[in-house]
């Protein structure tokens, strides 16, 4: 008995220190909480990709704006070169044809020369000006910027051929005056 006796009071004690599970216990306060902000991290979601598109939308804008103004700056650019054009060869072709030491014979070749480059260059103009106002290319604002950066380019050289033109008239001119007064000069021998 003594043996079964103290089989009983350790099955108490073991049986008292270890305890089952039981049956679950929910927290609706805690499940209603995180259903809440499973809700608001999804409404947070969406409204961050509604930010982000919008933002896309942006930048796109931005980026036509910004290939606008670039071929705003390239149309100035060739159309005052083009004006510098136009005011050199009035200027300077007068001068030059006015000088009498210009033979009657090179005034058409002289006019010529600088008529041609003109001529180009109110092509130039004209060609821009299809291209900015009509449509019928069917062009990327990149592709008519690359061909407006050209055409500025094609001014640039224009007018510096203009340039070289009017020094190379201008150095004709100073030595047949220079050559003048060595054969006009009187000598104090």
């Amino acid at each position: 008995m003594k043996t079964k006796m103290i089989m009983v009071l350790m099955v108490l004690f073991i049986g008292h220190s270890v305890r089952g599970q039981g049956l679950p216990v929910y927290d609706n306060t805690s499940f209603i909480a995180l259903a809440k902000s499973l809700i608001e991290g999804a409404k947070q979601t969406t409204q961050l990709l509604k930010t982000v598109e919008f933002l896309k939308e942006q930048k796109e804008r931005i980026e036509k704006v910004n290939n606008v103004v670039k071929q705003l700056k390239a149309v100035r650019e060739i159309t005052e070169n083009n004006q510098k054009l136009f005011n050199m060869v009035q200027n300077d072709l007068r001068e030059i044809l006015n000088s009498p030491y210009i033979k009657a014979e090179e005034i058409e070749s002289i006019s010529e020369s600088f008529t041609s480059i003109i001529d180009r260059s109110v092509d130039d103009m004209n060609f821009m000006q299809q291209l900015l106002t009509s449509n019928f290319l069917n062009m990327t604002d990149a592709e008519r910027l690359q061909i407006l950066e050209a055409q500025k380019e094609r001014s640039r050289v224009m007018v510096s051929e203009i340039e070289l033109k009017r020094k190379r008239y201008k150095n004709i001119i100073s030595f047949r005056e220079a050559q003048s007064k060595m054969n006009n000069r009187s000598g104090n021998y």
